[in-house]
């Protein structure tokens, strides 16, 4: 029998997180969770006949290099699958036939394939500064925006998981002072931190999900970093919105935290006025206390947090997101990423991108090493973590990470 030291109060890995994704180690990839500074390769423990008691579970589905076929047998039997291994961990000696490897000798993957990805724009804050910038004050949210959840359809096949580095983007920019488009690296590059829901359960089309029953169809969320090319965007986005400027690179996080989880971490959302129409309405509570954070780090240097936010502050919640952008007949399949839009906060030290954390660049960002940033600079990994606590308990949604490299010729 195998004994293990687990302390969720200290790493937010304990057994009331037990998120999903998909690990290698020594030749294998395999569907895992994470126990304390362990991976646990949850293949091995499918074939031992560990989850028998969840009736209907196809074992399967856990020896695929994603994580959709898991996803899409349903929440009764994924919550079955949690709850056997949250039983088996709180014992004080384990079967010796489970497979535990080290945190750091696990290579994580990409945990999902991805059919579809869409980013809604759902911080009040963030379309407030961004809106300054751009519109003034008076015109800083568009009319629409207090009425719906502003959302654009992004790129699916450019999202990857946290340690992927990735070339800074290039395309045409132009400068209000010049008189001609440039084409060239992108000079204006930055993070947005986001997070994401997965969705569990798709839909047919013409079917449309109200937003009361929206948490049926979503089976976690994981961290997203939309990364922005914000000069090649200024000049591309009118009339039809983000294309270059967007789709050249986004990331998340390794681990898919279950809603499940998330339950004790429930709180209100911001007071909604005007009230939403009738099919956006939801009861109870569906935002989430996530405490969020963003960190830059120099190629040779010290890490410095720029960021400190929080999931709750978004404006529409994630039930209303999906209640939209199915309310019209569009149909949703298992393994579609939903992100939230930009998650910034009151003040200026929870702005969640260089946009607005310098203000377009003219208020430099001190880093640790004397240097400053007005956006991300080649040789720059930004790193965004999230951390829910509440009574003691930590769930942790890991962090991701990525490193930008210069351009290619």
């Amino acid at each position: 029998m195998k004994n293990i030291y687990i302390n969720s109060t200290d790493h937010g890995f304990g057994t009331a997180n037990i998120p999903f994704g998909i690990g290698s180690c020594r030749g294998r990839v395999f569907a895992a969770t994470r126990i304390g500074e362990h991976v646990l390769d949850l293949s091995l423990m499918a074939a031992t006949g560990a989850f028998l008691s969840t009736h209907g579970f196809d074992p399967l589905t856990l020896q695929q290099p994603f994580l959709n076929a898991f996803i899409a047998q349903g929440k009764e039997i994924t919550s079955s699958v949690r709850k056997t291994i949250q039983e088996i961990f709180s014992r004080q000696e384990l079967p010796d036939a489970l497979q535990l490897y080290p945190a750091e000798e696990v290579r994580m993957h990409l945990p999902l394939h991805i059919p579809n990805y869409t980013d809604f724009y759902s911080s009040r804050e963030h379309a407030t500064n961004v809106g300054i910038m751009f519109r003034g004050k008076e015109n800083a949210l568009m009319p629409n925006w207090l009425h719906l959840p502003v959302g654009y359809h992004g790129r699916a096949s450019s999202i990857a998981v946290s340690g992927t580095p990735f070339h800074r983007p290039k395309g045409q920019s132009k400068r209000d002072e010049d008189p001609a488009p440039v084409f060239g690296p992108s000079r204006l590059l930055d993070f947005e931190l986001e997070m994401a829901f997965v969705i569990g359960k798709g839909t047919r089309m013409g079917e449309t999900v109200a937003a009361e029953k929206a948490e049926d169809y979503i089976f976690g969320l994981l961290l997203f970093n939309d990364w922005s090319a914000r000069d090649l965007q200024k000049w591309e986005y009118v009339p039809l919105g983000p294309f270059l400027g967007k789709n050249f690179f986004s990331s998340v996080s390794p681990w898919i935290v279950t809603l499940d989880a998330l339950e004790p971490f429930r709180c209100p959302g911001p007071e909604q006025n005007p009230p939403v129409l009738p099919y956006l309405h939801t009861s109870g509570n569906h935002n989430f206390d996530v405490a969020l954070e963003v960190s830059i780090l120099p190629e040779n240097g010290t890490e410095t947090v720029v960021c400190r936010s929080n999931y709750k502050y978004l404006y529409w919640n994630m039930c209303q997101q999906l209640a939209h952008h199915t309310v019209n007949g569009c149909n949703i399949e298992v393994g579609d990423l939903y992100a939230s839009g930009t998650i910034s906060g009151p003040d200026e030290g929870s702005y969640g991108s260089m946009l607005e954390l310098s203000w377009q660049g003219k208020n430099p960002v001190p880093m640790n090493d004397g240097s400053v940033r007005r956006f991300i600079e080649d040789g720059d990994t930004v790193i965004l973590r999230g951390l829910a606590t509440k009574d003691g308990c930590k769930i942790s949604f890991g962090e991701v990470c990525n490193k930008v490299l210069p351009a290619l010729p």
